[in-house]
């Protein structure tokens, strides 16, 4: 028995490498001889004689190990956009701040006189137009696809109010959505990685010309508030008309993506309203304040409609980011467990070599 064992494990180190065979050998028997070469055993690699099924789950480990790179490498690219969002985002807040009370310091100036101005007017509604801000590409999981249904839900609902619409589309996801199924679409454009103001400026005229020609009579945007790197809020608010109470004392929002021990977050600051500005009451207006607050509302609105669109670029990134870093763990598990599967099969295909060899040596024995 002692004998045979002997024979399987130098027949198992034979069928490991075929080199075995050509080192001096010395007879143990007629029929079996062992090599000679102490060192040069010691010191040869093994060679395992793989089956398809293990070659494949070889090949599948490596696939997913190469994707989970390019996961990651996602993350931190789309992880130095948002940064550079955030630097355009407190780029416009001085002008934001001076726009503000500057015109707090009108309304102060004016008292309780009442402000008649277009875009301050209220009147009934008939037709709403819905300015829809989704992303240009995917791979930033259900981003697009909230936004398009919180969109769908507010079309519906304007529709069982009778109430008649219109949609001003910015991003590509949202346009290729809509325009397949036959919404009322007035305006399309994208929205890139970097929205500018020249962009907002283009889309607050082509607003401000279709509710003061009577076209529309409501503009309200359908954005994404961003939350934090984990969470952001599909919202709507209403841009035209306008509430002069709504604009002296809104306050604001900052988010500064951070990093500490290796991992992203998000520092928020609100800022206070900006104080209004004092007029002294023996200043002189060249003009009529009513008409100096007509000239301000349009920037406002223009600066608006940029912070809107730079929110939602800056929530496209964080879910892009929370995609990706979704789908490195994900590949990560999945090559964990794949190379159990690997080893399983490894381990079968040897010790089915070994059975084979103890049983033919077991067979030459006898």
């Amino acid at each position: 028995m002692k004998f045979s064992l002997a024979v399987a494990f130098l027949a198992t180190a034979s069928a490991f490498s075929p080199a075995f065979h050509t080192q001096p050998r010395v007879a143990l028997t007629p029929d079996v001889e062992v090599c000679t070469d102490v060192q040069s055993h010691r010191t040869r690699r093994s060679t395992i004689v793989m089956d398809g099924k293990a070659n494949a789950i070889r090949d599948r480990i490596k696939s997913v190990n190469n994707t989970r790179k390019i996961t990651m490498a996602m993350k931190l690219v789309a992880a130095a956009k948002v940064r550079r969002a955030q630097d355009s985002v407190l780029a416009t807040r001085p002008f934001s701040e001076t726009l503000q009370s500057v015109f707090g310091g009108l309304i102060n100036r004016l008292g309780g006189e009442a402000v008649d101005l277009p875009l301050l007017t209220k009147r009934e509604v008939k037709k709403v137009t819905l300015v829809v801000i989704t992303g240009d590409r995917g791979l930033c999981g259900g981003y697009n696809a909230q936004m398009i249904k919180k969109a769908e839900a507010r079309v519906k609902e304007l529709g069982d109010q009778g109430i008649d619409y219109e949609l001003v589309l910015i991003g590509n996801k949202g346009i290729t959505y809509f325009e397949r199924r036959g919404y009322n679409i007035a305006e399309t454009m994208p929205i890139g990685q970097n929205p500018t103001a020249k962009q907002a400026n283009e889309i607050s005229e082509k607003l401000l010309a279709g509710y003061l020609s009577g076209e529309s009579d409501t503009v309200e945007l359908l954005y994404t508030k961003f939350v934090n790197l984990i969470s952001s809020t599909p919202s709507v608010r209403t841009l035209v008309p306008l509430s002069a109470t709504d604009i002296a004392v809104e306050e604001d929002e900052i988010f500064q993506l951070t990093s500490e021990s290796g991992e992203f977050s998000v520092e928020k600051t609100t800022k206070e309203a900006a104080e209004p500005q004092e007029f002294p009451n023996d200043m002189i207006f060249e003009q009529d304040p009513t008409q100096i607050l007509n000239a301000i509302l349009p920037l406002y609105i223009n600066g608006q409609v940029l912070r809107t669109m730079q929110e939602s670029v800056a929530s496209e990134l964080a879910a892009r980011m929370n995609a990706m870093q979704s789908a490195s763990d994900n590949a990560k598990e999945l090559s964990k467990n794949l190379t159990q599967v690997y080893n399983r099969a490894r381990q079968a295909a040897v010790t089915q070599e070994i059975l084979e060899i103890v049983a033919g040596a077991s067979a030459v024995e006898s």
